[in-house]
């Protein structure tokens, strides 16, 4: 049961907030971006720049949401396991009646 209250009460709602601090993140790169391309004299460069952080976000994205569908996949796994156990045993106190 530690193992479930640390998921539902820790690794689960640190998971969403990663996953909103990285939105707000990924805004602000996508302005800077934005100006730097304007505002900048080489263009391909500020394109490959663009490029990478978009590829580097989009990574950091991507091991955000896997982590916290991993922690939401294990949490669902103890719950089931949980049920299970308690379903086993009504059904053999039923059993013995």
């Amino acid at each position: 049961m530690a193992e479930l209250q640390m998921l539902l009460e820790e690794e689960i709602p640190a998971g969403r907030r990663a996953l909103l601090d990285s939105f707000s993140n990924l805004e602000r790169v996508a302005e800077y971006c934005e100006t730097n391309y304007v505002q900048s004299a080489d263009k391909q460069r500020a394109l490959e720049e663009t490029k990478s952080y978009t590829t580097q976000s989009l990574a950091s994205v991507a091991y955000l949401i896997n982590t916290l569908a991993n922690n939401v996949l294990q949490m669902l796994d103890i719950q089931m396991r949980g049920a299970l156990y308690s379903s086993d045993r009504w059904q053999i106190n039923l059993v013995n009646m």
